[in-house]
């Protein structure tokens, strides 16, 4: 089936009351717009209303994702930041929300940037800017942002992407711990869009691909691999314990 199809087809059950998750005409034409098998690596599951794990990061089900587009309730003239902006796709439907020079995107992990770069690029959304950092810290030299997206869990609003929206610009996020919700906050008011389930949000060094900068702390692993795997000396085939 054209994957044209499959999206028509994945909007109508987001929009159904079974699920009812996209509501706005706005974010169902771009769900409808943006293609999903750049960002997934398998193109025959594109359009299945499931998550999926890609460089150790998870790719978002569309019915996650609708959730987010909704909270945010973008506005044409918009600027956005997406931060956790895994392999692209989120930010992809937010350019057709507002615009491509509009999104900005980061991610600590280096190697999901280079990714997120290049399947923005093959859905046709190379404008989107997306760079490495730490997400706590957002993107200060262009701020302020109308929207911000964080897309991993915190127990509380990071300070610096507060202080990174216009006034009442709105944060988007998961709030909580083992329990989260869905919370939109603008100012000091939160609003509430039901349970969800992120991964926490990950500070510079706990990435999946970064390079351990405690040089010690590598050494000391690797003695202590070497020890254990170091014979006894009954073990040694040198000894003859008979003649001994």
């Amino acid at each position: 089936m054209e994957p044209a199809v499959l999206r028509e087809d994945m909007v109508d059950s987001l929009e159904h009351d079974a699920k009812a998750v996209v509501r706005s005409e706005r974010v169902s034409v771009a769900m409808r717009t943006v293609p999903r098998e750049p960002f997934v690596a398998e193109d025959a599951a594109a359009y299945a209303d499931r998550s999926f794990e890609r460089l150790g990061t998870r790719v978002l089900s569309p019915s996650a994702a609708g959730r987010l587009f909704e909270a945010l309730d973008i506005r044409p003239d918009d600027t956005v930041l997406v931060v956790g902006v895994g392999v692209g796709y989120t930010a992809a439907v937010l350019a057709e929300l507002t615009d491509e020079a509009s999104v900005h995107g980061i991610d600590i992990a280096r190697r999901l940037v280079y990714d997120a770069r290049s399947n923005l690029s093959a859905a046709g959304y190379s404008g989107v800017l997306v760079d490495c950092r730490d997400g706590a810290r957002g993107l200060a030299e262009y701020a302020p942002y109308d929207r911000i997206l964080l897309e991993a869990a915190a127990i509380e609003p990071p300070e610096a992407l507060r202080e990174q929206l216009v006034p009442g610009g709105r944060l988007v996020m998961p709030l909580g711990g083992a329990t989260q919700t869905l919370v939109a906050i603008e100012d000091n008011e939160r609003t509430g869009y039901g349970t969800v389930a992120f991964h926490p949000m990950l500070v510079d060094g706990e990435q999946a691909d970064t390079i351990e900068r405690n040089r010690t702390r590598r050494e000391d692993r690797e003695h202590a691999r070497r020890d254990a795997e170091r014979r006894k000396g009954w073990e040694q085939d040198w000894i003859d314990w008979d003649r001994a």
